[in-house]
């Protein structure tokens, strides 16, 4: 897979913010799609609502050129995501891998979406790593690999979905924009950006959610759809979270804790923990939240890291717990028992003591 490089690096300059994707540079994707009939396009593991609905924007826009266009995830996924337009077409690795090795092995074309280390597919990163094809990434994390011969990232920008939107610009596309693209796209911008209240939601978001809308996009339904369907079950378990809320007021520091034990009495599925890190980083004062998950199955804690203003839990994510992703928000994973976990947090935090008053 050692290819010659094409990177679309959109750069952004912290006072005036700006996308650089001119089609002249474009000339080799253009090509490439021009070229291709079958387009596999995949998203990262335990995929959220900005993987799925990139990766489900650009699979529709593609179909409406005549493309063949496959979806993959590496695993499942929310039934609060699971309403989306194409959702029931999506292949699920873990599922059924010998079906997405076979449209992987006949592709002319992979995109690999919201992510930019093929490690980040779990399993099917191992397969992706066998396969001499061409890859397109578009992302928008820090440090991106260099597998994909074309690469779009910007990492100013605070959802994939709203760099497909600009990739679908870029191409003269706006005409295909219709409700199932539009639909898809919005639910990844608002998901990634915390329902618009993130730092990285510019005016240019706002400008693109109003064109969403106009193309069809309900706004009150896609909130409801992934909102507004919790189980009592969920609800439950969000109690006991909060009632292992704990605050480090010298550090302007809350997390919470979630034991194997937690999980199981309150029936957990996928993706009944999300969100649950931002009720730590609302409390008044505080800057840094965090939330510990035990998984015994994976034999290992998931960590996700929130945080306010300028403490980067990107870097702290990278720095100790094998992570990473966006300056106020990152996840990673600590090895150790939960309760060790917990104990090596609260010392690891004491280095951060200046940064975090």
């Amino acid at each position: 897979m050692n290819k010659p490089k094409l990177v679309l690096q959109l750069l952004s300059l912290e006072f005036v913010h700006l996308r650089i994707m001119k089609k002249i540079e474009l000339n080799g994707i253009q090509d490439s799609l021009k070229s291709a009939k079958n387009i596999c396009i995949i998203g990262h593991k335990n995929p959220d609502g900005d993987a799925l609905g990139s990766t489900l924007a650009l699979s529709h826009l593609l179909a409406k050129q005549g493309k063949n266009t496959v979806v993959i995830m590496p695993n499942s996924y929310p039934d609060f995501l699971n309403w989306m337009p194409g959702n029931d077409q999506i292949l699920i690795y873990d599922k059924d891998a010998e079906k997405c090795e076979e449209n992987l092995s006949g592709a002319d074309l992979i995109f690999t979406l919201d992510f930019n280390h093929l490690d980040r597919t779990g399993r099917l990163g191992d397969f992706l790593k066998t396969l001499d094809k061409t890859f397109v990434m578009i992302d928008h994390h820090q440090s991106p690999d260099d597998y994909a011969k074309f690469q779009l990232v910007d990492t100013m920008v605070g959802s994939t979905c709203e760099l497909i939107y600009d990739f679908i610009e870029v191409l003269d596309q706006k005409q295909s924009l219709d409700q199932d693209i539009s639909t898809c796209l919005y639910t990844g911008i608002m998901t990634d950006s915390g329902s618009f209240r993130f730092p990285l939601t510019s005016s240019k978001t706002h400008r693109i959610i109003a064109d969403l809308i106009d193309h069809g996009a309900n706004n009150s339904k896609i909130h409801r759809d992934t909102f507004d369907n919790n189980s009592y079950s969920r609800l439950q378990l969000l109690g006991r979270a909060l009632q292992n809320l704990k605050v480090i007021e010298a550090l302007n520091t809350a997390y919470i804790s979630l034991s194997q034990a937690d999980l199981d009495e309150f029936n957990f599925k996928k993706g009944d923990t999300e969100g649950f890190v931002n009720y730590g980083l609302s409390l008044k004062g505080i800057k840094f939240a965090v939330i510990f998950i035990e998984s015994k199955q994976e034999n290992i804690i998931k960590i996700s890291f929130r945080s306010k203003g300028d403490f980067d839990v990107n870097t702290f994510a990278r720095k100790h717990y094998d992570g990473g992703g966006h300056k106020n928000a990152a996840g990673g994973k600590s090895n150790l028992a939960l309760d060790e976990t917990l104990i090596k947090f609260e010392e690891i935090i004491q280095q951060y003591k200046s940064d975090l008053l």
